[in-house]
């Protein structure tokens, strides 16, 4: 709570003292899921609930923007989430992390056997640019890399790609600094402290532009190891081609590599494909030794070492469009495919059916998520600039 304390003191003091006319600006949306979702029989029995599941997830996200003099404003991102399902889950659909969180913003309104509401604040900085600099201080988004479905270099807070409910990158705490050399040139220095600076995750990336490539470096410390990366994305005749390497020397975890492979091709103006290639080495080479209490707990993305993605999309109108796609494990040969139609009923409101379906033998990788039809109801808004009148 003093984080945020001391966030709205120094908004309000800023506000104040402010010699131009700060604006208020909002924005937000309101997302329904209505889920069907069956576990696999043998690991239902195994945790004492039901096969068939009938799961439903509202969230509501607020944005307000308050600008407090040129190229300067502070930034709130404020979520309610409520979760109600016939029976517990192994899996919730929309949860957020506090990993990189130094002070916990999360607060249970609701915490019961079927129902759950939780709110929680998921950005809350200051930010301000120049020619030369632009500064972020405070809970915000950090994203790093080129991968479509998996970002090994993107150690803050990437995202897991199985979640269809969660779009957002959970905010950190850090203070971000980013030195503009030039067109498409720069250098960014992240540092995210955990309880004080000492043992605080840190990392600087550079990048640029070299004929049709944009490449990019990093190094820094994650968990007390050492890590360094590279990626990059630019073109192969018409086609995308990107990837994303990483190293990590021995800290808490053991030492390992990760990389991904991607190509990407908008064959037609309607018709878009993705493949995309996992190597990872934090993973285990068999079933057996799967730490499944750490993706329960979403410290990890993935359990084995080999990944193969597949997706596509394809506009049939201009208000409908489809996608699908297919996710194997190469370690233990389990997978998913999955698939979604959107029709765009306004510019600001879109209803959308879809479906996964979890392939594998017992205790596989993907053996463990359930299969899900699901119904996305999402409706988005903005609010007009309010300004302050001068006394």
């Amino acid at each position: 709570m003093k984080l945020l304390g001391h966030g709205l003191f120094v908004t309000t003091i800023a506000f104040a003292l402010s010699p131009a006319q700060p604006a208020l600006r909002w924005s937000g949306y309101a997302v329904n899921f209505p889920i069907v979702q069956r576990t696999h029989s043998p690991l239902a029995r195994l945790l004492g609930v039901s096969a068939t599941q009938f799961v439903d997830v509202t969230r509501v996200r607020l944005r307000p923007s308050l600008g407090l003099w040129p190229d300067a404003f502070v930034m709130l991102e404020y979520e309610w989430n409520a979760t109600y399902s016939s029976s517990p889950l192994l899996f919730q659909p929309s949860v957020s992390g506090i990993q990189g969180q130094i002070v916990d913003l999360h607060w249970s309104a609701v915490d019961g056997s079927r129902w759950n509401i939780l709110h929680f604040i998921d950005r809350l900085y200051i930010r301000q640019t120049t020619e030369m600099l632009d500064v972020s201080v405070g809970r915000q988004r950090i994203s790093w890399g080129t991968g479509r479905v998996w970002n090994p270099t993107d150690l803050f807070n990437p995202i897991n790609p199985t979640s269809f409910a969660k779009v957002e990158k959970d905010g950190v705490d850090a203070a971000s600094v980013r030195l503009i050399l030039g067109n498409f040139t720069d250098v960014t220095v992240v540092v995210n402290p955990r309880k004080s600076f000492r043992g605080a995750n840190y990392g600087v990336r550079a990048r640029t532009n070299v004929g049709e490539y944009d490449l990019s470096v990093m190094g820094g410390a994650f968990d007390d190891g050492p890590v360094g990366g590279l990626d990059w994305a630019g073109n192969i005749l018409d086609a995308g081609f990107r990837g994303e390497f990483l190293i990590s020397g021995r800290g808490k975890k053991r030492a390992f590599s990760k990389f991904i492979l991607g190509f990407d091709n908008q064959f037609t103006s309607d018709l878009y494909g993705l493949v995309e290639y996992h190597y990872n080495g934090a993973g285990a080479v068999k079933k057996s030794e799967y730490d499944l209490g750490a993706l329960v707990q979403g410290n990890i993305l993935n359990l084995g070492r080999q990944f193969l993605a597949l997706q596509t999309s394809f506009l049939i109108h201009p208000l409908v469009s489809a996608t699908a796609g297919y996710t194997v494990s190469l370690t233990d040969g389990s997978g998913y495919v999955g698939g979604m139609l959107v029709y765009a009923i306004t510019g600001d409101v879109s209803l959308a059916l879809g479906g996964q379906m979890f392939y594998g033998d017992s205790f596989d990788e993907y053996w463990f998520y359930p299969s899900s039809l699901y119904c996305r109801i999402e409706a988005y808004f903005s609010g007009s600039d309010q300004t302050r009148s001068d006394p």
